[in-house]
């Protein structure tokens, strides 16, 4: 509950807390704030207990933690019905980045798509990520000039 609060606010806390209400109603105030919020605690329990048995049996391991959208979904994720763990082991990111970059960069690979490749600029940089150490280069490379622009005519703008 008090999770972020640092020791010196503790005790400012404290301190306010002895200024408003003095020292003799303090424990007072204390006993009741304890009260109310183990009767608010209580009353919780006995409408989630109330809740459960409405439900039935067939929802005996329902538990309200699952209404939370992070924790439901990582509860259906980890059940392995659709097949996403075997999906996940055979994702490999980084030869995807890697093969990606390389069609991208125009480069010849072993995995590229069909097609005319050979008037593809080449580059002395390493192609595949095992020759990188790797790592994957995303960095943009100059292209060269090339002399299929058309011609440029003043007097047309």
């Amino acid at each position: 509950m008090f999770n972020d609060i640092g020791p010196l606010e503790l005790v400012t806390l404290i301190v306010l807390a002895v200024l408003v209400f003095g020292p003799d109603k303090l424990p007072k105030f204390i006993q009741d704030v304890t009260r109310t919020l183990r009767k608010i605690r209580e009353f919780s329990d006995n409408a989630k207990n109330d809740i459960r048995s409405e439900l039935g049996p067939e929802f005996k391991d329902f538990e309200f933690e699952d209404l939370n959208p992070k924790a439901f979904l990582r509860k259906q994720l980890d059940n392995d019905e659709l097949g996403l763990k075997d999906i996940r082991s055979t994702f490999d990111l980084k030869r995807e980045m890697a093969e990606l970059t390389d069609s991208v960069n125009g480069h010849d690979t072993a995995s590229a798509l069909p097609g005319p490749t050979s008037s593809a600029p080449t580059s002395s940089a390493p192609t595949s990520s095992a020759a990188s150490g790797g790592r994957v280069d995303m960095t943009k490379k100059p292209e060269a000039p090339k002399d299929d622009r058309p011609p440029f005519d003043a007097d047309a703008t």
